[in-house]
């Protein structure tokens, strides 16, 4: 087991995404805490560019050295268990790593489909590693050849717009509504750009799918749409890392905290990014969450380190970026509490928007390294309290 010696203050973030790299930053702000991030991956992955990626019409990687303070270490393995009675982190590698306190960010990743055939036939692209795979898989197959993408969310969306500007013959199957979080005029501009592109898009109560074969999905009302690649695009899970070690979990397997984003379990853990869910209530997956929740969770331990308590978390949305290609884009506005409006920016403005946003997000790591405190929390959602004491969520307590 490491052990740390003297008076610092030992603190583990678990997961390197846009939510543990903040986290990790801010706490570097105290110099009596030794901060160490536990990441998989020895670089950090822009998961807003992953479409880019498949396309080949971007990269989405950057070196930690770029994003993260040199006075955090790191170490490039994937955490296997968290024993709360001895404070540590067992790893994949070998070996366990001790902590004061610990940030569970693990993230999320491509959601286990339960549709036949899925598992076996389907390409995810979540990770960096799925998505290279399934660029490699595009860029092997005939030039002619159709894709199938399944999903008509914000991912889906991207990545037939993407491939489709790139050259390829792209069916999108929503399984639902296209764009399900837009406002009706924000998925009418959205159509119509994805029409200029050539996709076929089929959406509605019958286009989920049933099945999947190498070179078809098989629809609910049973229409086959055949394709050279099937991937998919259809929502998100999480690593199974809290509930396997015994950590109170959602339905989702988020690890449940309180308000603070603190666990029920353990004020010694608290939780940030897509893994968190405050109250059973989570915030929508995303980078416009982790910015906000990976700066809340370091804070909740630097006040516990200073013998103060938690505040309660109130982070607000400004609504969804979509890309739609290279040209075009649209910024689609909501109010605080993450509902959409009427209003949206698109096409080639929508673009510049999306861009900004993204590689802001990445500039945003950065001054944090350089200046720990930097990212500063000022829109608030007041509503949140009331959604809290509302909602009813189950909760798996082990």
């Amino acid at each position: 087991m490491t052990q740390h010696t003297g008076s610092r203050t030992a603190v583990i973030v678990i997961g390197g995404g846009y939510a543990g790299v903040l986290a990790a930053n801010r706490l570097t702000g105290r110099e009596d805490v030794a901060v160490t991030l536990v990441n998989p991956r020895p670089t950090f992955v822009e998961r807003l560019r992953l479409h880019q990626l498949v396309a080949g019409s971007g990269d989405a990687v950057v070196d930690y050295k770029d994003v993260l303070s040199d006075r955090v270490t790191l170490v490039v393995d994937t955490a296997t268990g968290i024993d709360r009675e001895a404070r540590t982190v067992s790893l994949a590698g070998g070996g366990t790593v001790g902590y004061d306190h610990l940030i569970y960010a693990v993230g999320s990743r491509s959601g286990a489909p339960e549709v036949p055939g899925a598992d076996r036939f389907a390409y995810p692209i979540a990770t960096l590693e799925e998505a290279e795979r399934l660029r490699r898989a595009v860029a092997a197959a005939p030039a002619t050849a159709a894709l199938t993408v399944v999903g008509g969310g914000a991912t889906g969306i991207e990545t037939a717009a993407e491939l489709a500007e790139a050259g390829h013959a792209v069916t999108l199957v929503c399984g639902g509504r296209l764009g399900p979080y837009l406002h009706p005029n924000g998925r009418r501009f959205v159509a119509k750009r994805l029409a200029a592109l050539g996709v076929t898009v089929l959406e509605g109560p019958g286009t989920k799918a049933a099945s999947v074969t190498a070179d078809a999905v098989r629809l609910a009302d049973g229409r086959e749409v055949s394709g050279h690649l099937t991937i998919w695009a259809a929502g998100f899970g999480v690593p199974d890392l809290a509930a396997r070690s015994g950590l109170s979990t959602d339905e989702s397997g988020r690890l449940l905290t309180d308000e603070t984003l603190t666990s029920i379990d353990d004020d010694r853990i608290v939780a940030a990014g897509d893994a968190a869910s405050p109250s059973g209530l989570a915030y929508r997956m995303g980078c416009q969450s982790a910015v906000q929740l990976g700066p809340h969770a370091a804070d909740a331990v630097l006040r516990r380190i200073g013998g103060g308590r938690p505040a309660a978390v109130s982070i607000a949305f400004a609504g969804l970026c979509v890309s739609l290609g290279r040209g075009a884009g649209i910024f689609q506005f909501a109010r605080r509490d993450d509902t959409a409006v009427r209003f949206y920016v698109g096409g080639r403005a929508g673009a510049r928007v999306k861009e900004f946003v993204v590689s802001h997000t990445v500039k945003q790591l950065s001054d944090e390294a350089e200046k720990p405190g930097a990212r500063v929390l000022k829109v608030k959602d007041d509503s949140r309290q009331q959604r809290v004491q509302a909602a009813s969520r189950p909760v798996h307590v082990p």
